[in-house]
């Protein structure tokens, strides 16, 4: 496991929820009083929505006039599809917070293709951090989830965006799903000051066990990508997925 990476352990998904809110509020208040600004990157996967729903019921929370939102990942379905990770956050938490809509900067899915989507975004995300090539944004907070098959955002196993360096965004075909995704590339995640995974259930033990304790192979664990440059790496685990952790990891 990397040297500023971290474990956390909650006893269920509801206190799981409970500590990553804890934190996240907290680091919205560092960032309003430091830089007036917070861009924080939402995940997808019903582990999240657990955290959004208590986020927008967050009495801590100083503001979200001053919060960006962004996408790590994104179906090439329209934002109004049962599918669409942008629906699943705006049902759980934008909707019920006030934020402005200029603020909320989702991957534009439904475009002609998912590689116009994908290129749009990361025009979209050069714009809000006044950044050119080969400059990478820095986010204030990524969340991530993971797949019991180790995968993260849209990094799959096996796919071609693994080996990205230059882009931020990509939409590389997921052969297992039969479907391009469009998703931020490791190099984009990792220029973040924080990132949180949030990992839930006993199916994902086995993968996690295997991203924090095996040795490098992100082809087929790509979370192990998932290296902060010079920020904080953090694993919010439930006791079910932390079951076959050993002490040396936590």
């Amino acid at each position: 496991m990397a040297p500023q990476s971290e474990v956390r352990i909650a006893p269920d998904p509801e206190a799981l929820s409970q500590m990553a809110a804890e934190l996240l509020v907290d680091q919205v208040r560092r960032a309003v009083y430091d830089r007036g600004r917070f861009n924080l990157v939402l995940a997808g996967g019903s582990t999240p929505q657990r955290l959004y729903r208590r986020l927008a019921l967050e009495p801590g929370m100083p503001t979200w006039e001053v919060v960006h939102l962004f996408w790590g990942d994104e179906r090439p379905v329209p934002p109004d599809h049962p599918d669409s990770n942008y629906r699943a956050a705006y049902e759980t938490l934008i909707s019920q917070v006030v934020i402005p809509q200029p603020n909320v900067h989702r991957i534009p899915a439904e475009l002609g293709s998912a590689e116009q989507a994908a290129q749009r975004y990361e025009l979209e995300l050069r714009s809000h951090f006044q950044l050119h090539p080969p400059r990478r944004p820095r986010f204030d907070l990524v969340l991530l989830g993971m797949g019991a098959d180790g995968h993260t955002a849209s990094l799959f196993p096996g796919s071609s965006a693994l080996a990205e360096q230059t882009r931020l965004v990509v939409a590389p075909w997921i052969e297992a799903l039969q479907t391009h995704r469009i998703t931020l590339t490791a190099p984009a995640i990792n220029q973040a000051a924080v990132v949180i995974f949030l990992v839930s259930g006993a199916d994902k033990a086995e993968a996690l066990r295997a991203v924090l304790e095996e040795p490098h192979e992100p082809e087929r664990w790509p979370s192990q990508l998932i290296q902060p440059l010079s920020g904080r790496l953090l694993w919010m685990v439930d006791r079910a997925a932390a079951g076959r952790l050993t002490a040396t990891s936590v």
